[in-house]
């Protein structure tokens, strides 16, 4: 596949902002996930991803 996985998403409204996306990204990487987070401007989202990846959650 060459596209991106999302493993979560988390509301870029929530009172602590991006830092709990970046924080499961972070647990990703330790577990050897290349993670990263992007904001998602249509859903208003912060989205922890994998780039071209097997799937492992819903694909975006």
């Amino acid at each position: 596949m060459n596209g991106r996985t999302v493993l979560e998403s988390f509301p870029a409204g929530g009172p602590r902002g991006s830092w709990p996306a970046e924080e499961f990204a972070r647990a990703r990487r330790m577990e050897g996930l290349p993670a990263e987070v992007v904001m998602d401007l249509a859903t208003d989202m912060f989205l922890v991803i994998v780039r071209g990846r097997d799937r492992v959650g819903a694909d975006v």
